[in-house]
C-alpha cells in the first residue's frame, strides 16, 4: 500500500464544535528544565492526532498533561470539557502508555477480566466488554494464551484491548507502534482507524515521520516545542514540501533563526504574533474561539 492510498480523508471541524482536547499556554517545568514551552492546540473530536517528533523532544510529557497526572504545570488544559485529570473522565479516557501495562503471567481473558473488575464493570456488563474489546483488536484466538507467549504486536493490542474496556471517548498512546514490523503498524493503524470512524478521538505519538500518512491531524513536537498544529496538506503547501519529514526540517531552521535558542514563545517563533496559523497559533482560526466553552458540555 503505497502512502497516498493509505491517508485517511482529512476532516475539517467546523466552527463551534466542541473539542476533544484544547491546551493553551502549556508549560512543564522539572526544577530549573523546561521540558514544554508554551504549548497550545486543540484536538477536534472524531479524528486522527498524530503527535510526532523525535524522542526526549516532550511527547510523553504532553501526554501525561493531558491525561492530567503530570506535574509541575502551567497553563490549562481541558479534555472533553472538563479539566484534564478529573474524576468524570475516568472511564471516558484511555491511555496506553510506552511500557506494556498488563500482566505477563495472565492470559488475554485473564487480564481482560481483571482490569474490567477494576473499572467496576460487574456481571453481564463486564463479560460484553471483554467479549467486544477481543473482537475490537482481533485477539479471539489468542484469549486463553498467557501475554507472555504473545508476539510484539499481538502483546501491543492487549494493552489497546484494557484501554478501550471503558468505551472510551478518548485513547492517548504514547508511541504504540514503537519496534514493531510494518505489516504490524498496518494492521494496529486499521484498528486506530475503524475507531476514529466509530466517533472515538486518538492521540498517537511517534517518532516515525511516516505514520503521520495515517493522521488527520498532526502536532509536530521539538525539544519541549510545537513546531505546528495543522493537517498534512496544510503542513505540506506551508512548507513547499513533498512529506512531512522534510517539512519538519525546514520548520527547524525558521523557528531557531526567528526567535533563537533562547527565546521559546508562540509570538517570537513567528517574529509577529498571530501571522500563521501553522507555526504560532496553534490552532486554525475556525477552532480558535473553542478551547474553553463558557457553558458545560458533554
Amino acid at each position: 500500500m503505497s502512502p497516498e492510498s493509505a491517508r485517511p480523508s482529512e476532516r475539517r471541524a467546523t466552527a463551534g464544535e466542541p473539542l476533544a482536547v484544547s491546551a493553551y499556554g502549556l508549560g512543564v517545568t522539572r526544577g530549573r528544565t523546561q521540558l514544554l514551552s508554551d504549548i497550545s492546540f486543540g484536538v477536534p473530536r472524531g479524528t486522527i492526532v498524530g503527535l510526532l517528533g523525535p524522542s526526549g523532544c516532550g511527547k510523553t510529557t504532553l501526554l501525561r498533561c493531558v491525561m492530567g497526572i503530570q506535574g509541575g504545570t502551567t497553563g490549562h488544559v481541558q479534555v472533553l470539557c472538563h479539566s484534564a485529570g478529573a474524576k468524570a473522565l475516568r472511564t471516558r479516557v484511555g491511555y496506553v502508555t510506552q511500557a506494556p501495562s498488563v500482566y505477563a503471567d495472565l492470559t488475554v481473558l485473564e487480564n481482560l477480566q481483571y482490569f474490567s473488575a477494576a473499572l467496576g464493570l460487574r456481571g453481564w456488563r463486564r463479560e460484553n466488554a471483554v467479549v467486544r474489546v477481543i473482537k475490537e483488536v482481533d485477539l479471539a484466538e489468542y484469549a486463553d494464551r498467557p501475554v507472555k507467549r504473545l508476539s510484539g504486536g499481538q502483546y501491543s493490542r492487549v494493552s489497546l484491548a484494557v484501554a478501550l474496556l471503558g468505551t472510551p471517548d478518548l485513547l492517548v498512546m504514547d508511541e504504540p507502534t514503537v519496534g514493531l514490523d510494518p505489516l504490524v503498524r498496518r494492521e494496529l493503524w486499521s484498528v486506530f482507524r475503524r475507531l476514529a470512524e466509530g466517533g472515538t478521538t486518538l492521540m498517537v505519538s511517534s517518532h516515525v515521520m511516516d505514520e503521520a500518512d495515517r493522521c488527520d491531524r498532526l502536532l509536530l513536537m521539538r525539544e519541549g516545542q510545537l513546531l505546528a498544529s495543522c493537517n498534512r496538506a496544510e503542513l505540506l503547501a506551508h512548507t513547499g514540501s513533498g512529506s512531512v519529514e522534510e517539512a519538519f526540517a525546514r520548520l527547524v531552521p525558521r523557528k531557531e533563526s526567528a526567535c533563537g535558542p533562547a527565546r521559546r514563545g508562540r509570538g517570537a517563533a513567528l517574529g509577529e504574533a498571530g501571522s500563521s496559523p501553522l507555526l504560532g497559533e496553534a490552532l486554525p482560526e475556525p477552532l480558535s474561539l473553542s478551547f474553553f466553552p463558557e457553558e458545560p458540555c458533554s
